[in-house]
């Protein structure tokens, strides 16, 4: 009979503990993500029967090791034991703390924690603790967007296709934003660099084969040119011959890329020699691809995500395609980005746009024997609202019928110098070829040198100076033989 007395003691006596223990339970709001700047409240909800002893606010730092004290609230003033006394009555109390961060910043991301203590009913001297954590998240919108191309400068190629690579560049955001290309206004469908290394096939066929088979196949980043086998040999031809009525190719051979090469050395073989003919103070003329492309490419897409000192993050997301210039020039393709810190997509756009003929400007206008001329590329002729084009282009000087005045062949930059022009430069042609993946433009300019009165009062002062100092010598001679003369008489 003990043993069930004892038990039912037991219970009894836990039953009368839970009765008097007192209760708590805290949570914390649940909170969306922050956009950096705002200003963000945190509330911290508990229950008790108890009488409230304390509430306390951590941020977890160093990685959850530590906690840094922002807010504290001591009730032990305030407290009330009145109703304590009855172990009987139980009262639920609804409290809530909130804490205030005004203009969030990176930094101030974490975990945070709320801790409530509250004295048990049992014992004036235990104090019953709970809390609750909520993490905070600060986002930053982008900061930048641009689009560039990738290898720019870069040279046109008039025999072959090439690959053309636009770099979209964000900057600043938190976490990383999404990234796609649109052309013309509609979104561009890519085929990812995973897809394309986990198709399996043969390399050898060019991209715009295997779409129409409905393939992917494997793509090198560094190699995604189409060969010869995707050139349509007939409109190659058609494309020869008209070039050939026009006197652009002096012979072709029965290869058409071989009879272009020859053509090609041919013209560079005529431009070394001496120019006779009239030629316009400013002549430009334009160089037009003399190969076929296919007008529905393969857009490859690649994306790229790097973690910066400040806590956000830099994307660079790149397509790559087998350019087009009858077809690309003057595309619009936009880089666009969806971040949730953004109320509308954020995009930066480029039109693609082969030179046509730089705007060249010489200082000085009038340049004399012995000054220094400076030929400089001042903008483009694009059309009525352009003044630049994209991609950067490459720039390249020549003399017409000859080297430069350095005794080089050619230059590269938007400007040639020519330091002390001699008098025989003058009425000498320069050539400004303008180029980039989209085609090929050439200016030129003619120099007129004119004579300098500085250097001809300089060589007549010198003249003078030369009579003068002869004339003199003349004199003190005769004075010396006439005296000779003299002592040789006495």
């Amino acid at each position: 009979m003990t043993g069930p007395i004892a038990l039912c003691c037991l219970l009894l006596s836990a039953h009368s503990l839970h009765l008097t223990a007192g209760y708590l339970t805290v949570s914390i709001e649940p909170l969306a993500h922050v956009v950096i700047g705002d200003t963000v409240t945190l509330k911290c909800n508990f229950q008790t029967d108890g009488n409230l002893r304390e509430i306390v606010w951590f941020r977890v730092i160093e990685g959850g090791s530590a906690r840094q004290k922002i807010f504290t609230y001591d009730a032990m003033d305030n407290m009330n034991y009145s109703h304590m006394e009855d172990n009987h009555r139980r009262e639920d109390l609804v409290y809530q703390s909130s804490v205030r961060l005004p203009e969030v910043q990176i930094e101030d991301d974490g975990v945070y924690e709320c801790h409530v203590g509250i004295y048990d009913r049992s014992s004036r001297d235990k104090v019953i603790l709970a809390s609750g954590s909520i993490i905070l998240t600060v986002i930053v919108p982008p900061k930048s967007i641009s689009v560039v191309a990738a290898n720019s400068p870069s040279p046109f190629s008039r025999y072959e296709a090439q690959n053309f690579t636009l770099v979209c560049i964000v900057t600043g955001a938190k976490p990383a934003p999404m990234v796609y290309f649109k052309r013309d206004g509609e979104l561009i469908d890519v085929v990812t660099a995973a897809q394309s290394s986990s198709s399996v096939g043969d390399q050898s066929k060019g991209p715009v084969e295997d779409k129409r088979r409905g393939q992917h196949q494997p793509v090198l980043w560094s190699s995604l040119v189409l060969t010869s086998q995707d050139i349509d040999d007939t409109k190659l031809q058609n494309s020869l011959s008209r070039l050939e009525q026009e006197g652009k190719l002096a012979q072709l051979g029965q290869d058409g890329l071989n009879g272009l090469e020859q053509g090609q050395e041919q013209g560079s073989k005529s431009d070394s020699e001496p120019t006779t003919e009239m030629i316009p103070e400013t002549v430009v003329s334009r160089e037009f691809p003399r190969w076929v492309q296919s007008s529905d490419p393969l857009y490859y897409f690649q994306h790229q995500q790097q973690a910066r000192y400040d806590g956000t993050m830099e994307v660079r997301a790149m397509l790559t395609w087998s350019l087009n210039p009858q077809l690309d020039n003057e595309a619009l393709f936009s880089c666009e980005v969806k971040h949730p810190a953004l109320s509308m997509p954020m995009q930066a756009e480029v039109t693609l746009a082969a030179p046509r003929g730089p705007k060249l400007s010489m200082i000085p206008s009038k340049a004399k024997v012995g000054d220094t001329v400076r030929i400089s590329v001042q903008g483009f002729q694009l059309g009525p609202s352009a003044s630049e084009v994209f991609p950067e282009p490459m720039f390249t000087w020549t003399k017409v019928g000859g080297r430069l005045l350095d005794g080089s062949e050619e230059n590269d930059g938007r400007e040639l110098i020519l330091e002390r022009v001699p008098a025989d430069l003058n009425g000498s042609m320069f050539r400004c070829t303008a180029q980039n993946p989209l085609g090929s433009t050439d200016t030129h300019i003619r120099l007129i040198v004119f004579d300098n009165p500085r250097l001809k009062k300089g060589k007549e002062h010198f003249i003078a100076i030369s009579t003068a100092i002869s004339q003199r010598s003349l004199t003190l001679t005769s004075i010396l033989l006439l005296l000779s003369f003299t002592c040789k008489l006495t």
